[in-house]
C-alpha cells in the first residue's frame, strides 16, 4: 500500500473518530440548534465518501507531488474537525456543569428570597401578636387547598408567596385603626380597605414579585362583586385571590381575635358553605368541603356519597 493511501486512511480514522464524537454529542445539543448539528454529520459523511473516492481514485496510478499535497490537505481536514469536535465536547461538558452550578445557586437564590419573605411576615405580625402564627398557618392551608387545582409550578410558587404576604399592605395602616379594639368609624373604614392598594404599590414595583400580587390585592374580592378594592365579579376575581379568601376566613374564625372567640370547625364550615356564590367561588368552597376539616362535614360527606353538590344538600339542614 503506497504512503499515499496511509495518509487518507489516517485522515479517515480520524474523521471516523470525528463523527463518532459527533453523535454522542448530539443529545447535549440544544433543541434548537439540533438540525444544524445534523448537517454539520452529513457534511462529515460526505467528506468521508470523498476519502473513500480519493482512495480509489489513487488505485493503480502514479501518484506525483500534487496529489500527495491533496493527500496531506485532506488528513489536516480530518484533524482540523477531530480537534474541533473535540473541543466543542470538552466545552459542552463545561457548559453543563455550570448550567448545574447556576441551578443550585438559582435554588439557593430562591430560598433566601422565601425566607426574606417569611420575614416580612413575622415582622408585621409582631405588630399585632393577637395574629402571630397566622401568616404561616394560612400559607400552609392555602397551598393545601391549591393542591386540588390544575396549576403549574410556578403559579403554586406565587401563591405561597402571595399568602405568605397577603397583610403586607397593612404596614401602611395605622395602629390606632389596625389595633383598634372597638368599631371602626366609616373613615376609619375606608383607611384600613386602602391596605390592599398599599400592597399593590409596595410590591408592583418588585419584578420576580409580580406574580403573587393577586393575593395581597384581591382576597378581598367577593363573588358577587361586592368586596373591595375593585369590585371584581366572579371569575374576574384571580383564581389565586379566590382560593386564598376561603382560607383566610376559614383561618380568622377558627382562632380568638379581639373582636370574637374561635369558632367551632363545623360553624366555620357552615358559614363558608352559605358564603359560596356571595363572598365565595362555589367551586373553591366544594374543594374546600372536601379537606373534611370539620367531623359534620365528613359525616355529611359519606352520607352524599362524597359528590360535593350533593354535600351542599346533605348539609344545608345543619344548624350553626
Amino acid at each position: 500500500m503506497r504512503l499515499h493511501h496511509w495518509i487518507l486512511l489516517l485522515g479517515m480514522a480520524f474523521l471516523c473518530a470525528s463523527i463518532f464524537q459527533s453523535r454522542q454529542l448530539r443529545v447535549l445539543v440544544p433543541s434548537g440548534q439540533r438540525r444544524r448539528w445534523l448537517a454539520l454529520e452529513g457534511l462529515m459523511s460526505f467528506f468521508l465518501l470523498g476519502y473513500g473516492a480519493e482512495i480509489l481514485s489513487a488505485s493503480g496510478i502514479t501518484l506525483g507531488a500534487s496529489q500527495f499535497l491533496v493527500s496531506f490537505v485532506y488528513l489536516g481536514g480530518s484533524i482540523f474537525v477531530f480537534l474541533s469536535m473535540r473541543m466543542s465536547r470538552l466545552a459542552i461538558r463545561h457548559i453543563r456543569r455550570n448550567e448545574a452550578r447556576i441551578s443550585h445557586l438559582h435554588q439557593e437564590l430562591e430560598q433566601a428570597y422565601d425566607s426574606t419573605i417569611e420575614g416580612w411576615g413575622r415582622a408585621l405580625e409582631l405588630r399585632d401578636k393577637e395574629t402571630e402564627g397566622h401568616t404561616q398557618r394560612v400559607c400552609a392551608m392555602t397551598m393545601r387547598l391549591a393542591e386540588r387545582f390544575p396549576l403549574s409550578p410556578e403559579e403554586r410558587h406565587a401563591i405561597k408567596i402571595g399568602a405568605l404576604l397577603h397583610d403586607i399592605g397593612k404596614m401602611g395602616v395605622p395602629d390606632s385603626i389596625l389595633l383598634n379594639d372597638g368599631v371602626l368609624t366609616d373613615e376609619e373604614k375606608a383607611i384600613m380597605r386602602r391596605h390592599p392598594d398599599y400592597a399593590k404599590e409596595m410590591l408592583s414595583g418588585i419584578d420576580f414579585l409580580k406574580p403573587a400580587l393577586a393575593i395581597p390585592y384581591s382576597h378581598h374580592e367577593w363573588w358577587d362583586g361586592s368586596g373591595y378594592p375593585q369590585g371584581l365579579r366572579g371569575e374576574a376575581i384571580p383564581l389565586a385571590a379566590r382560593i386564598f379568601a376561603v382560607v383566610d376566613v376559614w383561618d380568622a374564625l377558627v382562632n380568638d381575635r379581639r373582636y370574637h372567640p374561635a369558632w367551632g370547625q363545623d360553624q366555620v364550615c357552615q358559614h363558608i358553605r352559605s358564603g359560596a356564590g356571595k363572598q365565595f367561588d362555589p367551586q373553591v368552597v366544594d374543594k374546600f368541603l372536601e379537606l373534611d376539616l370539620c367531623d359534620g362535614e365528613s359525616a355529611c360527606r359519606k352520607r352524599s356519597q362524597g359528590t360535593p353538590s350533593a354535600v351542599s344538600a346533605a348539609c344545608s339542614h345543619t344548624q350553626v
